[in-house]
């Protein structure tokens, strides 16, 4: 699972504690540009990787072939969201490295912006509302570019659309998937009532129902079994020619194969320099589910990875989180190369050594809470490369692995990513959003004071403890929740971090300054909930989300709850709405009591009851409030959305050794995606 960031929180929550010594990222900061460029609703920023010139030539290496490994799945990533978007991506890409129709500056430059989009979402949806975006080229412009770079070049690059149809038909039937607002039109579909499996145009099914896809693996699931596998994690589900229901796994010769036999063949160059025998099991393991796709086999895998807890350098790479997926089954593909912040990771050693004291004072009821706390490690990260689903919009935090008996038999690891958080910090210094959003002089100081610190204390607290804490009652399916269990589980966790936030705990383990700090999560965690996240969504549209469904039922819950005591309130003054909390104290025996419920939905498997909090609390919006957040946001000129770039590695040979591997910064936005598109090219 993940806790995911982007521009709004960051200019709220990442603030001016950033500047403090403990927390500065190198020296190079006052040098170093984040900012790289901005268009539609997005924004690139690089990141840095302090202190990597400080490892040995051996983990240097490690990083090196790890971070080839994560490159090359980016394609299986593209196919996954949607069938069309590589035949779309190759085709734009052809047509703008040949500069073909660049003589129309307005449609090419237009054309440009979309690639470069298409680039960012790793296909043609909004990489966080899904929902697609069109063009802003004209489609006569477009069908003369098809038309000037070639059938014969377009045979190859749209083999896949369509098949066995003309080249002329599959052109048609490319402009109409990129220019028909109606075809494709959410990658992943959330709406209560409708069939989410055909209404969705991602590429986990293909040609199947809701329903089918629901009675096919609930056949498969054994109630009785402990340790079930995630079923239909690694597979496409689709019909053969008889009409039976098919799996076409991911994995070498198989579906994604020859992507896949790429990422092997790095791992295997990555396994001379493993650190130990551990992590050198978990690579072993990782490459024979590669080979074999058992799910039984990625359970191995997984419980080898929990176990290495002593290296330094840490990777994740493979078919990871289900958000995709709006029945919360189909894994995408991703990986993050990483090492360990050895500083920072003090705060997270003393939560994870503290994790049975969390999971005995929560506030849920006894029967769903965890006798022992196992295997629980929690630790802060620099993170070298970010690929598939982790790329170009990464996460903040993440707490693997995501099979509930695995997380409660041999525990998680928990990563906070700080020179991420960091580099958002540093990304929105001086961009107005506090001074427009935060009326009230000693709210802003309180952030101003706090927010940094406070933010990556609920990060370190919502993956740590988050995740890990509570239990399934016996015979409950980690799928019974079904549309509604991402949802669920972030606001399990986010509540998790919130109460605890506030506990006098947390100053005496040292991990806050002040019984008061908290309140800057507090208020930002509740302005974002309330308001300021609706930035990110048209008008007249719904939440749907996960992560924004989360934020926006906590909040819309406590404040609904709170209501008679005017615990939070939302003010209007000269014709703006704020955020104004009257009672912190009360405010956290809300958040502990949805915590309760919450977690007694999860544990009891109670899909009704999560279905009618979703759908009450998290997935509607206030029409006129929607529309004066949105007109006071684009005042700011700020982008909702953030990205980066990744750092290049370079390999530094002498006497026909190699001596060292050199960081990069100097890559380009195009010039990295083309670089990839052209290296990883590995998907059919």
């Amino acid at each position: 699972m993940k806790r995911i960031i982007f521009g709004i929180l960051a200019s709220a929550a990442l603030t001016a504690c950033g500047n403090k010594e403990e927390n500065k990222i190198s020296d190079m900061e006052t040098k170093f540009n984040y900012d790289v460029e901005k268009f539609y609703d997005l924004q690139i920023l690089r990141y840095q990787v302090p202190e990597f010139e400080t490892l040995s030539l051996n983990q240097k290496m490690l990083i090196y072939h790890l971070s080839l490994a994560a490159e090359e799945g980016r394609d299986i990533l593209f196919d996954q969201n949607c069938k069309y978007n590589l035949p779309i991506r190759r085709t734009l890409e052809a047509i703008y490295t040949e500069k073909i129709g660049a003589d129309n500056v307005s449609e090419f430059e237009a054309l440009e912006k979309y690639l470069k989009r298409v680039w960012f979402s790793n296909g043609i949806h909004h990489h966080y509302s899904c929902d697609k975006f069109l063009p802003d080229f004209s489609k006569d412009f477009f069908a003369e570019c098809l038309n000037k770079l070639g059938d014969e070049k377009l045979t190859g690059m749209l083999a896949s659309v369509c098949p066995g149809k003309s080249i002329n038909e599959k052109k048609t039937m490319l402009m109409e998937v990129m220019f028909d607002s109606t075809l494709l039109a959410k990658r992943v579909n959330q709406a209560d009532g409708q069939d989410l499996i055909e209404t969705s145009a991602n590429h986990y099914y293909d040609g199947v129902t809701q329903a089918e896809v629901e009675k096919f693996y609930d056949a498969m699931r054994d109630t009785t079994d402990k340790s079930p596998i995630s079923y239909g994690l690694n597979s496409l589900l689709t019909k053969d020619d008889a009409g039976k229901l098919v799996e076409k796994v991911w994995k070498s010769g198989g579906m994604y194969g020859k992507a896949i036999d790429k990422i092997v063949g790095h791992l295997k160059d990555a396994l001379p320099y493993a650190e130990n025998d551990k992590q050198k099991h978990v690579i072993d393991l990782l490459i024979e589910f590669y080979n074999t796709g058992d799910l039984k086999k990625f359970d191995e895998y997984s419980i080898a990875w929990v176990a290495d807890s002593t290296s330094k350098i840490d990777f994740v790479n493979g078919f990871i989180e289900t958000y995709g997926d709006p029945l919360g089954l189909k894994a995408s593909w991703e990986s993050i190369v990483n090492f360990k912040n050895e500083k920072a990771t003090k705060r997270t050693e003393v939560l994870s050594e503290n994790a049975q004291w969390f999971e005995d004072n929560s506030p849920v009821d006894t029967k769903f809470k965890k006798k022992e706390c196992k295997g629980v490690t929690a630790k802060v990260i620099t993170t070298a490369i970010l690929a598939g689903d982790c790329y170009p919009a990464t996460p903040i935090g993440i707490n693997l692995p995501n099979a509930n008996w695995i997380r409660e038999t041999y525990g998680s690891k928990s990563v906070t990513i700080e020179n991420i958080t960091y580099a958002y910090d540093q990304a929105a210094k001086g961009n107005g959003f506090k001074e427009e959003f935060v009326d009230n002089d000693a709210d802003k100081e309180m952030i101003e004071k706090y927010g940094y610190i406070t933010d990556n204390i609920h990060t370190d607290l919502h993956e740590c403890l988050g995740h890990g804490s509570g239990q399934l009652l016996p015979g409950v399916s980690q799928d019974a929740l079904k549309a509604y269990g991402a949802t669920i589980e972030e606001a399990r966790a986010d509540l998790f971090g919130l109460y605890y936030a506030a506990d006098p705990k947390m100053v005496e383990l040292g991990l806050l300054p002040s019984a008061e700090a908290y309140k800057a999560e507090y208020y930002s965690y509740l302005m974002n909930g309330l308001m300021t996240q609706l930035v990110r969504i048209n008008l007249g549209d719904q939440i749907e989300e996960a992560h924004m469904r989360n934020r926006a039922l906590i909040a819309h819950w406590v404040y609904e709850k709170g209501t008679a005591d005017k615990v939070v309130e939302l003010e209007k003054r000269d014709g703006k709405t704020y955020v104004k909390i009257n009672d912190y104290s009360k405010l956290r025996v809300l958040f502990g009591n949805l915590l309760a419920e919450i977690q007694r939905i999860k544990s009891e498997g109670d899909f009704e009851a999560a279905r009618k909090l979703v759908e009450n609390y998290a997935v509607n919006i206030d029409p006129d409030l929607h529309k004066e957040i949105k007109e006071r946001y684009s005042k700011l000129n700020i982008s909702p959305y953030k990205g980066f770039i990744n750092p290049t590695y370079e390999l530094v040979e002498k006497d026909g050794k190699i001596v060292d591997v050199k960081v990069d910064y100097k890559e380009g936005y195009a010039e990295q995606m083309l670089r990839y598109s052209k290296a990883n090219n590995n998907v059919d």
